[in-house]
């Protein structure tokens, strides 16, 4: 069993937009827990693109493009995009 860190940042994700349906089932307004272990129900190539961002916000980094300690991000689904903010915190 992998030990945890305690200096890890927890991560809240809420969906603020979709277009079309998100085959997920996620709609706006939603919000769950998002971490580099918990993948909040997110289908595996949303997860799979953000991964690199999420290990960057949850060990404490932030990259200069991202608005304050959020990211926005959108699904690689062009069809049915799902745009997700994430920030520092607990839903």
């Amino acid at each position: 069993m992998v030990n945890k860190s305690d200096r890890l940042t927890s991560l809240k994700a809420e969906i603020i937009d979709v277009k079309g349906e998100c085959t997920a089932g996620h709609r706006k307004g939603d919000s769950f827990n998002l971490s580099c272990y918990t993948s909040g129900e997110l289908c595996g190539f949303f997860y799979h693109d953000i991964f690199p961002g999420l290990s960057v916000m949850q060990f404490g980094g932030r990259y200069p493009w991202n608005k304050g300690d959020e990211m926005v991000v959108e699904c690689p689904d062009r069809k049915n995009a799902v745009t997700l903010r994430i920030t520092p915190g607990k839903p």
